[in-house]
Formats: structure tokens, C-alpha cells, sequence
């Protein structure tokens, strides 16, 4: 994939919303990052990704999020409260291994699911993504179990398209795409 955008590099600049803020990840996340990928939900619906501790979660942020956004120049958004910055989750597009069209994912601490954050924050998203990062699609993949990311999937307005097989992942996704 050759694109690149003119995504801001700096901590300070940032998308918003009504009520959040988003920016690309930094090491700096490493808090976030390690407790979204411990919560019980994340781990059943999108796995273990063995992230023990912040030294863990600063090497994933490192070896997995940055060279994406170096290299097509978007990538993993934190997510903060607008009023206090507070970080509440993530959410980002990724080019994964078995997939023909980059994939919006999300994560959000369990204290703020239901609240319609995240749906700001991945609608906000997807406009910069199809807007400024000059994507023509954008997929999604869920388990077949992970009802509220396929409420929040559909709402978005991707439209569930088969199932698929990553790999190194044996379960069987369902995948959306947009239109």
C-alpha cells in the first residue's frame, strides 16, 4: 500500500468531536494501551496479545503501531474525553496480513462503553480515513459473538460483506465493508 498522508506527527495536534479528542499513539500511551488489551472483553473477542506489563505495551506500541504510521502515515488513534483529556481507548485503521482492504478497529475502556464515544471517535475516523488519508475503503472484522462491535460496525455504515480466516487467527470473522 503506498499511501501517505499529511497526518499530524505531533502530541499536540489533534482531531475532534463534540465530546472527544483523538491523536495518533506515542509510547507515551503504553497506560492505555496495556489496560485495554487486559480487559476481559478484549481478550475474548480479539485476544490475548500477551501485553504483561507497560514495558510490554510500550514494545507493542513500538514494533506494531509505529512503523504503520511511519510507513503509510496513519495508523492507532488514542482517544481522550474533550473536557479533561482523560484517555478512554483507541481506535485506528490498520492494514492486516490476509486482508485486501484496510480494517477499522476499537477498543474503549468498560466504564465508557454505551455512552456513543466511540462512535464519535471511529465515525471521525473513518471521514479523516476516506478524507485526508485518501482511502477508498474500509473493512471491519468481529467475532461472531462481539454484538456490540457489530451494532457499532453496522452504525458506522459498513455492511457485512462474508466470513473470513487471518492468519494465524483459526476463527472464523465475519467481515463489513463500506460501500
Amino acid at each position: 500500500m503506498s499511501l501517505k498522508s499529511n497526518l499530524p506527527k505531533k502530541e499536540n495536534n489533534f482531531y475532534e468531536t463534540e465530546r472527544v479528542l483523538i491523536r495518533p499513539v506515542s509510547v507515551d500511551d503504553a497506560d492505555i494501551i496495556f489496560q485495554l488489551y487486559n480487559m476481559p472483553n478484549f481478550i475474548k473477542f480479539i485476544g490475548n496479545k500477551n501485553i504483561n506489563s507497560l514495558s510490554d505495551a510500550e514494545n507493542y506500541i513500538k514494533s506494531k503501531f509505529l512503523p504503520q504510521i511511519e510507513k503509510l502515515g496513519f495508523g492507532n488513534f488514542i482517544i481522550l474525553l474533550k473536557e479533561n483529556k482523560t484517555k478512554i481507548g483507541s481506535v485506528g485503521i490498520f492494514e492486516r496480513e490476509g486482508l485486501d482492504v484496510v480494517d477499522i478497529g476499537f477498543s474503549i475502556l468498560e466504564e465508557y462503553e454505551g455512552k456513543g464515544l466511540m462512535f464519535e471517535a471511529a465515525q471521525k475516523l473513518k471521514t479523516l480515513g476516506m478524507e485526508e488519508f485518501g482511502l477508498h475503503k474500509i473493512s471491519a472484522i468481529t467475532s461472531k459473538d462481539n454484538f456490540s462491535s457489530q451494532k457499532l460496525i453496522e452504525r458506522l455504515g459498513l455492511k457485512f460483506q462474508k466470513m473470513v480466516t487471518i492468519p494465524n487467527d483459526p476463527e472464523e470473522l465475519m467481515y463489513y465493508e463500506t460501500e
